[in-house]
């Protein structure tokens, strides 16, 4: 369940690497705001690396994830989002974050 994944994330200080790729497309744009809202919350949040490929995320996950990458707790440096939904719109948000 990712609101148990993202509860998790919202508390850590030690996690640097997260893999929720290639889940059966069960990860969706309300499940990756409850992500991007924990990479928020977590002002000493440690991760790096997020992988979330091959799942079904669209326009408006790739939008709350390019929300969490402006916001100065953001430490991410690798977001992997290959062989999702996200169009021209969803590119944009994360092209200018």
């Amino acid at each position: 369940d990712i609101s148990v994944v993202a509860s998790a994330l919202a508390r850590s200080t030690t996690l640097k690497v997260l893999d929720l790729g290639d889940n059966g497309s069960k990860i969706g744009d309300a499940e990756v705001k409850l992500i991007a809202d924990a990479l928020l919350s977590n002002t000493r949040c440690k991760l790096q690396e997020l992988f979330l490929m091959a799942n079904n995320i669209g326009d408006d996950g790739a939008k709350y994830l390019a929300e969490a990458l402006c916001h100065s707790n953001c430490m991410l440096q690798t977001l992997i989002l290959a062989a999702n939904n996200i169009a021209d719109d969803g590119v944009k948000y994360l092209a200018e974050a």
